[in-house]
């Protein structure tokens, strides 16, 4: 009877301890981080959410990072600011296979949570991959792959969450400054970002603004903890490298914006000098460029005022690639010039010398490569303004 007993007490305080070994290990979530990869869509990184559950023997990672190319007006949905983008679950082997075809490293931050935040976490990535609740308006800076992570840990461990911000560095940075440090040896990417994005990403982001991008998130999850639910401990307990592939910082490309600009300062600067001595216009050049500005200044109007990015407002790039320079070199064409042109070229030039003010003072950084650009507008305007009624009935 006595042994029994015993052996009735052993089984029982197996299967309880296999219960608790069990739950204890249920999950097993982690942040994965994935390196820059060799086109723009993928200069910045990658961040996901894998949840390998013990139990059920799955193993899969929740990626808050795709889209639908089948949407309808796909490309016009995108200019416009409109695309959603999705949360998508795909097997862990599949994700760690796509990146390692295009070989780009993956570190994992396997997270320190007590069963309740892995069961939370579990469910809110579930109800979030319901059909009617996967889809939200992507936002570059505010809501993207890394940010809907970021956003999911504060809401499953509230204010147990310490992100231990003071840790961070203390360099000042600006949202362009952070995204120019992926894309400096991606030239002409670089200046496409700077002309389409205005002033508003010139201030300096917070460490938790900072997480937008995913080495930053990366950093900051290695930086906290968890507090209140027993002793305090770092939200990360372990880190793994999934792959490890070097990172390739690409050559600048030999044709690029920087010296190719600098080519149309001194061949502006050349024809001045020539169409000075000679008393010549050459309005031929002054057509092409103020065709390009006004279309480019076109662009830049559509992107602040039709557009829902948040990010392309207040864009003073306008003021030197203004919408009204399509008009002007229009106007060039004509053997008889409006009265209106020599007041039009006179505030052109002020809106190009007001650019160049707005840059000196920091309303906006612009990008530097177009230095000779905003140069030759101011060149070319001058010599107009002053030359274009005496020289323009012999060089048309």
């Amino acid at each position: 009877m006595i042994l029994k007993k015993k052996v009735l007490g052993l089984i029982i305080f197996l299967l309880v301890g296999q219960v608790y070994i069990s739950q204890a290990q249920l999950y097993r979530i982690s942040l994965l981080t994935c390196d820059p990869g060799d086109e723009l869509y993928m200069a910045f990184g990658h961040s996901a959410i894998r949840v390998l559950d013990n139990i059920n023997g799955t193993d899969y990672v929740f990626n808050y990072g795709t889209f639908n190319f089948n949407t309808p007006n796909f490309y016009g949905k995108f200019a416009g600011g409109r695309l959603d983008y999705m949360l998508s679950v795909s097997t862990y082997a599949d994700f760690v296979a796509t990146y390692s075809r295009e070989q780009r490293s993956i570190r994992e931050q396997v997270l320190d949570l007590s069963l309740e935040q892995e069961k939370y976490m579990v469910e809110f990535l579930q109800v979030n991959y319901l059909p009617e609740r996967r889809y939200y308006r992507y936002d570059f800076f505010f809501d993207n792959c890394a940010t809907r992570i970021r956003d999911a840990m504060d809401l499953v461990l509230g204010d147990k969450l310490v992100w231990n911000d003071e840790g961070a560095d203390k360099s000042e940075k600006t949202f362009r400054n952070l995204i120019d440090e992926y894309v400096l040896n991606m030239p002409w990417a670089d200046l496409g970002i700077d002309l389409a994005l205005g002033a508003v990403i010139d201030r300096d982001a917070t460490a938790q603004e900072e997480q937008f991008l995913p080495d930053y998130m990366e950093k900051a999850f290695a930086r906290a903890s968890i507090v209140g639910d027993g002793p305090t401990r770092p939200l990360v307990k372990e880190n793994h490298v999934i792959l490890d592939f070097p990172r390739q910082n690409a050559a600048m490309p030999s044709l690029n914006p920087y010296w190719l600009f600098w080519l149309v300062a001194v061949v502006f600067t050349v024809i001045t000098y020539v169409g000075f001595k000679r008393k010549r216009l050459f309005v031929g050049f002054d057509i092409a460029l103020f065709s390009i500005l006004g279309i480019l200044g076109i662009v830049v109007f559509l992107l602040w005022f039709a557009t829902e990015h948040s990010a392309t407002q207040w864009n003073w790039n306008i003021l030197w690639a203004f919408p009204g320079h399509v008009i002007l070199a229009f106007a060039l064409l004509r053997k008889k010039l409006k009265p209106w042109v020599r007041h039009y070229l006179l505030a052109a030039l002020i809106l190009a010398d007001a650019a160049v003010v707005f840059w000196i003072l920091g309303f906006q950084s612009f990008h530097p490569s177009l230095i000779p650009i905003l140069l030759v507008v101011i060149l070319r305007t001058n010599y107009l303004y002053y030359n274009v009624e005496k020289y323009k009935a012999i060089s048309a």
